[in-house]
């Protein structure tokens, strides 16, 4: 489904409760781990937040938490949805043309598979902040993907290929896998999601 006809039903998480509502259990799965790794610290940039559900979560756990996306309409979705208990910064912004320096830890989830410049997205997320989280399809998980998800996802990698290139740009990276809600220590090929996690 493209981004003009879930905001026709009322975003990406609206949509996923009215057609596949436990997609929404390990879609929060994936923002909860990154809640417990970057938990502490103070300003967090996320990008590609969408709707900016899941970024409620994280937000548990960090000081100031800044979201963006290239999507206007996403972001007016997300200001809209926001909890004044849970306050986050929503602003349109494209990381591909304007990196944002400044924050002690940046993360996007679902986007990576989305960019066919990865080097570009991994420069202009290091010079946003020293920490990277990284959560993205594995190569290995499009046999089983929709047609729209192999359709869309022009940059699925391997475990040791987003290791690779994320080593470029960070003096350590270390790698995760989940499947659904479960963090998965099993075969690499056998991982359904993986977490890149960069640091200096």
């Amino acid at each position: 489904m493209s981004y003009e006809e879930c905001h026709a039903v009322g975003g990406m998480t609206a949509y996923n409760w009215e057609h596949d509502p436990k997609r929404l259990a390990f879609q929060y799965a994936r923002y909860k781990f990154v809640a417990k790794i970057l938990e502490g610290k103070s300003q967090v940039l996320e990008v590609g937040c969408s709707d900016g559900q899941g970024s409620r979560i994280v937000r548990q756990h960090v000081g100031t938490l800044v979201a963006i996306d290239f999507d206007p309409t996403s972001i007016e979705e997300a200001k809209i949805l926001m909890s004044p208990r849970w306050p986050i910064h929503f602003q349109c912004r494209d990381i591909m043309m304007y990196p944002w320096s400044g924050f002690e830890a940046v993360y996007s989830i679902d986007l990576f598979e989305h960019i066919a410049d990865d080097e570009r997205l991994l420069s202009n997320l290091r010079e946003c902040a020293p920490v990277c989280l990284i959560g993205t399809p594995s190569l290995e998980s499009q046999a089983y993907a929709s047609d729209i998800s192999r359709r869309e996802h022009v940059n699925c990698v391997t475990k040791s290929g987003l290791r690779e290139k994320m080593q470029r740009h960070w003096r350590h990276v270390f790698m995760f896998g989940m499947n659904d809600e479960t963090l998965h220590t099993g075969h690499d090929s056998m991982t359904h999601y993986l977490f890149g996690l960069g640091c200096d």
